[in-house]
């Protein structure tokens, strides 16, 4: 290699050639300024090149260049500097020893979901910052992700990014990017925007997950028509993270999760491998053969910064498989919150006279009161929430708080709808609104989501002050019945008090 031990800009010294593509090499250089080691990203020459040719080929540099600086990010290659070298322009960066997870995958090779999640969260914190600073990627893939010491996680290579407001540097027709992780979207020749950045890393989480990238055919041509046109094809080891990786997949951008969600999702299955104080997804239990109905899945809050603990429904259990959720009943209509004649008392009250065939329940660790059918009995318990369930246990009543309750309700249920989304493709919201309850903020929540066996229907009501405590009624039953058992809900709210 002729340029090894070569002065580039008077300071660098190129030490050993890290890498090469079809744009550029990239060497480790030693800074003879400042006594660092540097990667440093040296473009080809082409001499065939046009004179416009040239000038798009710096302009380019010098946008990867200043994309990249604007995202000033842990998983974010950092950049140093931008030299010339014999009139083309070379990036010096942060030199990171690392492999990239191209090379981990190659020959078909496969991570298990919770290393890829790991990775995941990596790329998609990357992602975050540089779509907070306006700057799309546009080339995510394998071959881009540095894995380097300390198990950190560098999204590189903004060559081809895009800086919201500025003008693109391909010619009609030209599309920039590796087409096995270029999204719909951008191969219909539409403007790209973050979520785009989100399908190429479902693209790439898929091929860690199953060896091969999703849409893979014999020619470049084929797999972009496959890419706009063709289903998702079966996923076998990717386990808690399919429903993720089939979202971010989805052919319209507006269907994929967000960053913040996918960063949620990631996380759940990631920390599912360590010891974590948050419960985990509630997972089907097959040996239940439904026997067992949905269940209301903890959200705690520790301060304004803490987790809510993921999704807020469990399927159904049973053999057999679902079919979509038809909606047969009528939405209740608001009146189901309307203000108890208690409002403006102190919290602990008198409890109303119970409904016939109703029992009360005081739970004097939630410090509530409630009543109950006569044939309910206790199910699971947790410090923060109780439940009482049918004698056929497919419906249940939970009482649960959050602390501290924030401004409203209704901001706790969107987050946690956001992760049912993403855990629970069958979830079908059917109304989330603000209201009040015992002269106090609140919100209501009403949905669908398909069992193994039946559609499920559920009620959540969700009441309290910023700052104090949140209190929440869920109900959920089979929707076939939910005429039946919505009743119950109605009562359980009306005779709802605080004893503290």
């Amino acid at each position: 290699m002729a340029d090894e031990g070569r002065l580039v800009a008077g300071r660098y010294r190129l030490t050993e050639r890290i890498g090469r593509g079809g744009m550029g090499t990239v060497w480790r250089a030693d800074d003879e300024v400042l006594a660092r080691q540097v990667a440093l990203k040296q473009l080809h020459p082409r001499p065939h090149l046009s004179d416009d040719e040239v000038a798009t080929l710096h302009e380019r540099t010098r946008r990867e260049a200043r994309s990249a600086a604007r995202v000033v990010h842990p998983n974010v290659v950092v950049v140093h500097d931008v030299v010339d070298d014999d009139g083309l322009p070379c990036i010096v960066m942060e030199y990171v020893p690392a492999s990239t997870l191209a090379d981990l995958l190659d020959g078909g090779r496969t991570l298990s979901p919770e290393e890829t999640a790991r990775i995941g969260l990596g790329m998609v914190a990357a992602l975050r910052a540089a779509h907070t600073a306006g700057v799309l990627h546009r080339d995510v893939k394998p071959g881009n992700v540095l894995l380097g010491p300390g198990d950190r996680i560098v999204l590189t290579d903004f060559g081809i990014a895009l800086t919201a407001g500025s003008s693109t540097l391909t010619r009609t027709g030209q599309m920039v990017g590796s087409i096995p992780y270029m999204a719909p979207e951008r191969l219909r020749g539409l403007t790209p925007g973050p979520a785009s950045d989100l399908w190429s890393l479902g693209a790439t989480l898929y091929q860690a997950l199953e060896g091969r990238v999703p849409f893979r055919r014999e020619t470049a041509m084929e797999t972009g028509y496959a890419i706009v046109t063709d289903p998702v094809e079966p996923m076998r080891g990717a386990g808690p993270l399919e429903p993720l990786v089939r979202l971010l997949l989805s052919k319209d951008p507006a269907d994929r999760p967000t960053a913040e969600q996918t960063e949620r999702a990631l996380l759940a299955t990631w920390s599912g491998a360590l010891t974590e104080p948050a419960p985990p997804p509630v997972r089907p239990d097959p040996a239940a053969q439904g026997a067992r109905g949905p269940q209301k899945v903890r959200r705690r809050r520790r301060g304004r910064r803490g987790r809510l603990a993921l999704v807020a429904v469990a399927v159904a259990l049973a053999a057999g498989t679902g079919t979509a959720v038809t909606l047969l009943h009528p939405l209740h209509p608001l009146d189901t919150v309307r203000p108890h004649p208690s409002a403006g008392r102190t919290p602990a009250s008198t409890p109303s006279p119970l409904p016939h065939g109703y029992r009360l329940v005081t739970d004097k660790d939630l410090g509530v009161s409630f009543p109950v059918p006569d044939d309910w009995t206790a199910g699971t318990r947790a410090g923060d929430e109780v439940t009482y369930k049918d004698p056929t246990g497919l419906a249940g009543v939970t009482i649960g708080t959050v602390e501290p309750a924030g401004p409203n309700p209704d901001s706790h249920f969107a987050d946690t709808e956001a992760n049912t989304k993403v855990n629970y493709p069958s979830y079908r919201r059917l109304r989330m609104q603000r209201t009040a309850f015992h002269g106090q903020p609140a919100a209501i929540w009403e949905f669908t989501f398909q069992g193994r066996v039946r559609a499920f229907r559920a009620v959540d009501l969700g009441f309290g002050r910023e700052g104090g405590r949140e209190y929440d009624i869920y109900l959920s039953a089979p929707a076939a019945k939910w005429d039946t058992y919505r009743p119950v809900f109605d009562k359980v709210r009306d005779g709802f008090r605080t004893t503290r």
